[in-house]
């Protein structure tokens, strides 16, 4: 890339109204431009929900890699915080304008997107999910994520394994009501409890925005009106984990209580070894990523779009297993984490 290349590149990234990290990786190969018939290397957008987010960082970094590795472009966007759909929808509107052949989109409410997502495949961008499924599914052309029910599932039913005979009196710290990802996790997680969804085991519950700060400040007040009653707590992601892990350590209440999550980073494995959560769900966002840049350079090539939900896996991690659910120890954790 010549000097003015790199200049275009840095001045494109800066008018993208400051949204968030901005990638450019260009080198030949077989998603250049003598495969595609376009004038340089095929450009991929990716928009994330966060920037700063290790998860979303573990992303990017996967897609950059992969989409090098295919001598292809990326450039990549990210809302200001869990639930920016404006600032996602700009991100959209900016790498169309730019013009991406893909975009790769974990949509913090998929609502609040659609629109954005519908004129980019009209204007025949390929746009797929990563991570997060969209409401309805088949706004998008396809879905590598997560199996998001099924991660709480496996959470729920190992809480209630090491629960036993004791009746469950849980702590919920959510995400947000009109985020799939959220309700998919709540969901699947009292699914394997073998609770209905309303049901009065759960004496309180919280939106923590997955974010570790939030989440304890819900956990102090939900243990104010809770009292010692709980006995689990589920948790969106680490993050939130930890912030709940905090509160209820300030309260003497870390031995009596079991924390679960869902994510799978080093730093979560590492806390399952040390105590802090009984377990938690590892999710594979290298593979998101790659599938995703992937599918980018097929449809370039091509012009066959991916279609339907790509299940990406879920493995419970935990260093005390039950009888009966498959589990991975913190050993085999640490060599397959994120971030």
């Amino acid at each position: 890339m010549n000097r003015s290349s790199i200049m275009a590149s840095a001045l494109v990234c800066a008018g993208a109204l400051a949204l968030s990290a901005c990638t450019t990786t260009k080198t030949s190969g077989p998603g250049s431009s003598s495969d595609t018939g376009d004038t340089g290397p095929v450009k991929i957008g990716l928009v994330t929900k966060t920037e700063s987010n290790p998860y979303f960082v573990k992303l990017r970094e996967s897609a950059k890699a992969a989409a090098e590795a295919k001598g292809a472009t990326l450039i990549a966007l990210a809302g200001k915080f869990d639930g920016d759909n404006e600032g996602q929808v700009t991100a959209i509107q900016n790498l169309v304008q730019q013009g991406v052949k893909g975009i790769l989109i974990t949509p913090s409410n998929s609502a609040g997107v659609i629109g954005a997502v519908k004129q980019a495949e009209e204007q025949g961008v390929l746009v797929v999910a990563l991570d997060t499924a969209t409401v309805p599914a088949d706004a998008v052309s396809a879905t590598y994520a997560t199996d998001n029910e099924q991660a709480g599932r496996l959470l729920g039913a190992y809480v209630k394994a090491r629960l036993g005979s004791t009746p469950p009196q849980l702590l919920m710290m959510d995400l947000d009501p009109s985020a799939s990802v959220g309700i998919a996790r709540h969901n699947g997680f009292l699914q394997g409890m073998g609770l209905p969804l309303e049901t009065p085991a759960v004496i309180g519950s919280a939106l923590t925005q997955g974010d570790q700060t939030k989440a304890q400040q819900a956990m102090e007040n939900l243990l104010q009106r809770a009292g010692d009653k709980v006995n689990a707590v589920y948790n969106i992601n680490e993050p939130a984990a930890r912030g709940a892990y905090q509160a209820l350590k300030a309260r003497g209440l870390t031995g009596k209580v079991l924390v679960g999550a869902i994510d799978g980073g080093c730093q979560g494995v590492q806390d399952v070894k040390n105590g802090l959560f009984v377990a938690t769900v590892m999710q594979f966002p290298k593979k998101m990523s790659e599938d995703g840049v992937t599918a980018v350079i097929d449809y370039a090539k091509t012009g066959k779009k991916p279609s339907g939900f790509v299940d990406t896996g879920a493995t419970l991690i935990t260093d005390k297993p039950v009888a009966g659910q498959e589990s991975k120890d913190t050993a085999w954790g640490a060599e397959n984490c994120w971030g």
